[in-house]
């Protein structure tokens, strides 16, 4: 049976981190990422400098969780783009991946990204609910795609394609817990654990076994996040 082995906390606001942070101290197989996810409203923008201090510790793999949302946001929204540009800035001084929020706002996603020339040091689309035309543009960036629990529903046919399709080198999965539990457990508070649910939907539509698929996500995550303690 396969088993968990590592976990990533994935940070979405500086003033919970350092909680975070201390939860997971001492244990090798739990890393954490830091940033400030999109959506969150926060008494002070984080600084290009604090997010390089934080990211230096060796426990932090990535900078993010980071990105653009205009699903949840409206208005003006040069805040949230701008803090986008200071999470890459401050992973390329770092040399730490990125972890990508991208909802609704798939064109400046790519377009941030591309400016800010974060190639050079890559990272992941988590949770990717698009479909394979905008995977083949992410995949040609140099970036990897998560799969959560959504690709499990019967309704997201677009992002199995995408699973189907992704090379077998470029792809992770994940729960993003507590949310999107997996079927059989959709509507349902999410665990880690139940990233099995996720594999084996993978596996299925791929055609290979749940070993496989675990073994690939595997690599794929040490190869991507290589600070990460095997």
């Amino acid at each position: 049976m396969q088993q968990v082995r590592h976990l990533l906390c994935v940070s979405i606001d500086l003033e919970s981190y350092a909680g975070m942070r201390r939860l997971v101290n001492g244990y090798d197989n739990v890393s954490v990422s830091v940033g400030v996810h999109p959506n969150e409203h926060v008494s002070e923008e984080p600084s290009v400098e604090k997010l390089v201090t934080l990211a230096k510790d060796e426990k932090v793999v990535a900078v993010g969780e980071t990105g653009l949302d205009y699903y949840r946001s409206s208005g003006s929204l040069d805040w949230q783009r701008e803090r986008f540009r200071r999470h890459i800035r401050a992973a390329k001084l770092v040399s730490k991946p990125l972890i990508v929020h991208s909802r609704e706002a798939r064109e400046d996603t790519i377009k941030l990204l591309k400016d800010e020339r974060a190639g050079e040091v890559g990272g992941v689309f988590h949770c990717f609910t698009e479909d394979w035309e905008t995977a083949r543009r992410v995949l040609d960036f140099g970036f990897f795609i998560s799969f959560s629990g959504i690709v499990t529903f019967r309704s997201a046919q677009s992002i199995q394609d995408v699973a189907k399709k992704i090379p077998e080198d470029r792809f992770l999965i994940e729960t993003d817990s507590p949310y999107l539990a997996p079927i059989p457990f959709r509507g349902k508070l999410n665990y880690p654990f139940y990233v099995r649910h996720v594999a084996q939907c993978i596996a299925d539509l791929r055609g290979v076994s749940l070993e496989r698929v675990a073994d690939l996500s595997s690599d794929n995550f040490y190869r991507l996040f290589s600070t990460a303690r095997a």
